[in-house]
């Protein structure tokens, strides 16, 4: 929705329930005039403190003292929002931090929209659209390494290479209809060649960009393993033994998972969402058949596919034979190591072990890093992450900057019009990344992912 800049807002900027503080955020031209109406504190009121101090005092409601408080007070433009902004820290709870924020509103505020602060942050110019999105990835980062990336690229890294990437492909589109103001017989081959590599040099760092994809997705969203497998062939055990708690159901009742079970774990600073399936088999009952269903479509979707085996399964080499045309990532497993007489199959990466005996779930462990960190260098500084957005972006922006190069090449004049009109689309596409291009639509979807007091 259109954000009227002239409002104050006021929302709850800390999670319900019990704890020792809780916040409430005041953002807006009437911020501290607010604060002088539901404030007690000693000596002065808090629109006479000086700016980025903070001050004990009441809260009150006619006479009657609410909670007492530490008040913060932040003038623009050093603020979160680059507005005036006052925090009210009250003692935890959902009772005061609520009774708080009903004086405010009460006081002439209106109550923040989600992402709305972080929204004004970015529309008055203090952080672009990355560093907006690097705040929600911070407060939901599944481990040190998903943080540790996401505070990178709130201080700015990934938008600095958004920024070099926009300024020297304008720079090149701006060299590129220059040209067309010279006859074609009076322009220098010189400078279609120094136009030709500079478009080559960019398609190369468009490449380097995209290409940290898949770093960054699995630690912004963590790796998708999907545990696949026959009804009865140790799914759930291995799912338990890999969180160690009982998550699962196990039975010797087959088709005891009907749906997939999802849970998250970390792995060498990795986040891991692994899933256990739904029994594959022929079934006429139609919930179980969803479940399977289900299952193919998750097996599409994953990073890494588990497939687990029985060693006792007379179906065994046939069903080996299937996986001679998966391409996707996988790992082998054979389970009931303790039922088989001899050794498991002779195929290379497997595994075989016993989940009844508790044997062998490190060794899954081992595989599951080292096949899921083969696009990740764990002893490096994280890169800064690129979310699904950014890489359609970025894919989208190189297919047309890639599209105008082939009519450089082409040496036709015509096709410099064409050209430099690719090269426009391409840079309004990186614009929209970090937000030097944007529509309400796009800032209501990216904002609306934010928290009330965000």
């Amino acid at each position: 929705m259109p954000l009227m800049m002239d409002d104050t807002i006021a929302a709850i900027a800390t999670p319900p329930g019990e704890g020792g503080i809780s916040i409430v955020r005041i953002s807006g031209p009437e911020a501290f005039a607010i604060a002088d109406r539901i404030v007690r504190c000693p000596g002065s009121l808090p629109s006479q403190r000086a700016e980025n101090t903070l001050v004990v005092g009441q809260v009150v409601e006619q006479a009657r003292v609410i909670d007492e408080v530490v008040v913060l007070l932040f003038r623009a433009p050093h603020s979160y929002t680059a507005e005036d902004v006052i925090e009210i820290q009250g003692h935890g709870g959902n009772q005061c931090a609520r009774r708080i924020l009903r004086l405010v509103l009460d006081a002439g505020a209106l109550l923040a929209e989600p992402g709305e602060f972080t929204r004004r942050a970015f529309l008055h110019g203090r952080i672009d659209l990355v560093q907006a999105e690097a705040v929600l990835d911070l407060i939901r980062a599944h481990s040190d390494r998903a943080g540790t990336a996401a505070v990178e690229q709130l201080e700015g890294a990934l938008s600095d290479k958004f920024n070099l990437l926009y300024d020297a492909l304008l720079m090149a589109a701006a060299r590129l209809e220059a040209t067309l103001d010279f006859p074609e017989d009076e322009l220098p081959d010189l400078v279609m060649k120094e136009i030709n590599a500079e478009l080559q040099q960019i398609n190369h760092d468009f490449d380097a960009l995209i290409d940290t994809w898949d770093e960054g997705h699995l630690l912004r969203d963590g790796a998708l393993v999907v545990i696949s497998g026959k009804p009865n062939v140790g799914k759930s055990t291995l799912l338990n033994g890999l969180l160690e708690k009982d998550r699962a159901i196990v039975s010797d009742l087959p088709g005891t998972t009907r749906d997939s079970i999802e849970e998250t774990f970390i792995l060498n600073g990795i986040p891991v969402r692994i899933a256990d399936t739904a029994g594959l088999r022929d079934t006429t009952d139609l919930i179980e058949k969803e479940g399977i269903e289900r299952t193919h479509r998750m097996m599409r979707a994953a990073d890494l596919v588990v497939y687990l085996f029985d060693l006792t399964d007379p179906d065994l080499e046939q069903a080996l034979e299937g996986l001679k045309t998966v391409q996707t990532p996988h790992l082998v497993i054979f389970n009931k190591l303790d039922m088989h007489p001899g050794p498991g199959p002779d195929l290379a990466g497997s595994l075989c072990l016993s989940l009844l005996q508790e044997t062998g779930i490190q060794q899954v462990r081992d595989a599951l890093s080292l096949h899921l960190s083969g696009n990740i260098d764990l002893s490096a500084r994280p890169h800064a992450l690129i979310s699904e957005r950014h890489r359609r972006l970025l894919l989208d922006a190189k297919q047309e900057m890639e599209a105008g190069l082939e009519l450089v090449r082409s040496g036709r004049e015509d096709g410099l019009v064409l050209a430099a009109s690719q090269m426009r689309l391409g840079l309004q596409l990186i614009g929209q990344a970090t937000g030097r291009a944007y529509e309400e639509e796009l800032l209501d979807n990216i904002f609306g992912r934010f928290c009330i007091g965000k």
